[in-house]
């Protein structure tokens, strides 16, 4: 894998391709830590930071205890030190949300995986006939990612604050040629959730804010979880604000995208609000069968094999990775959004679950020496909690690359 890639792919596994303005930031970071914790996971803190992150959050519970911590800024212009209660976006963590509802109208009889999405969205997708609810929920439809449009990414850039209906980022999906047959390969594409979620709407005849609280949030009680609107509605204390971090002038410059409309463009794909502790236990009620059967949590772990060429290891299920991990193997998600990349992981028990998030996304997506350096960083951060919720001891390869002693493509 090239470094360019790498770092293309950092951004691709759970969001989006994102452009973000490189206006600068008045207030330098600072570094703040919420209790003396665990050295390793301070050494992970301070490299995410000099990496050019203001902040950054972790929560591990090993089954036996919950570790927090918190080091950095929750906002850059006033200085306000980040918290590991404070809420953030999730980024495409909402895509297992999302398989959650759909699989729960499975349960119900009311959608069937294997039928085509022409049944229930006549009409609306090219070559629907073809293209199951599966296919969209394991990123087999061949459906182009409406991300990765050059136009779209820089619409982002030029207008943020722009709010996108599902329809456009539709037609901006379909100007293109489908990526492969549909079921004939794998390819992780926005575009198979914007559709997923007009489904539940469809078929439900609600919103996807009341379906997240009704049907998830509520039976799990998340209390600090909500589908905005399209933006946050509180961006205050209690809140960490993203940054879009640009690297191409070889110092990073900052956008805060706190008050961007995430729901305008991420939608059922990557826009949902949270924090740590409704996503451990989201994740952990999800696999302990609390929102749906067994028979579709069977489902949901059913898996295709990711390409030699994605920088994680493992198969992808219905909205949900199988990850082999530096440490072993793990379930979960992750989740990039301008100005946040955020990652979510528990073991097939859901006894134990590691959840973390840094207040960056690159939006350079050419290689240069800081995006490449970012990307490495969390990668390597990943594994780190990832080894302290399993209870193992980190690899010395994974130390290695986390103080960047390997080159990013040896990933």
């Amino acid at each position: 894998m090239t470094t360019n890639t790498t770092t293309k792919a950092l951004v691709l596994t759970a969001a989006a391709v994102l452009a973000g303005s490189g206006a600068v930031a008045t207030a330098a970071t600072s570094s703040a830590h919420s209790g003396p914790g665990d050295p390793v996971i301070r050494d992970v803190a301070r490299h995410v930071l000099d990496s050019g992150a203001p902040g950054y959050m972790t929560r591990i519970d090993n089954g036996r205890r919950v570790a927090l911590s918190a080091d950095g800024v929750a906002d850059r212009e006033t200085g306000r030190e980040l918290r590991a209660t404070d809420q953030f976006e999730i980024g495409s963590n909402t895509k297992t949300f999302m398989s959650a509802l759909t699989l729960q109208l499975v349960d119900r009889g009311q959608v069937d995986l294997d039928a085509p999405i022409e049944q229930y969205l006549p009409g609306v997708v090219p070559n629907g006939r073809n293209i199951t609810v599966r296919m969209l929920l394991n990123h087999t439809s061949g459906l182009f990612s409406y991300t990765a449009d050059e136009k779209f990414a820089e619409g982002l850039t030029s207008d943020p604050q722009r709010v996108w209906t599902e329809d456009e980022l539709l037609k901006v999906a379909f100007a293109h040629e489908p990526d492969f047959a549909p079921g004939t390969a794998w390819n992780y594409s926005n575009t198979n959730y914007t559709l997923i979620g007009i489904l539940l709407q469809e078929v439900t005849g609600k919103s996807l804010p009341d379906l997240v609280q009704q049907r998830i949030a509520r039976p799990l009680g998340l209390k600090n979880t909500y589908f905005p609107q399209p933006r946050a509605t509180d961006t205050g204390p209690g809140y960490a604000h993203g940054y879009a971090v640009s690297f191409a002038s070889g110092k990073p410059s900052y956008a805060d995208t706190s008050t961007w409309p995430i729901g305008g463009w991420g939608g059922a794909a990557g826009a949902i609000i949270s924090d740590q502790r409704d996503l451990s236990r989201f994740f952990s009620g999800l696999l302990k069968g609390k929102l749906f059967s067994d028979q579709q949590l069977n489902e949901m772990k059913e898996t295709v094999e990711l390409p030699a060429e994605f920088p994680i290891r493992g198969g992808y299920g219905l909205g949900l990775f199988h990850i082999d991990s530096a440490c072993g193997p793990v379930w979960g998600h992750g989740g990039d959004t301008n100005g946040h990349h955020s990652t979510a992981v528990a073991t097939e028990d859901g006894r134990r679950t590691a959840v973390s998030d840094t207040t960056a996304g690159p939006s350079d997506l050419s290689s240069n020496p800081g995006a490449e350096r970012f990307a490495q960083v969390a990668f390597a951060a990943q594994d780190v909690t990832t080894c302290k919720m399993l209870g193992k001891p980190v690899p010395q390869t994974v130390l290695d690359a986390l103080h960047g002693r390997t080159p990013v493509a040896a990933r």
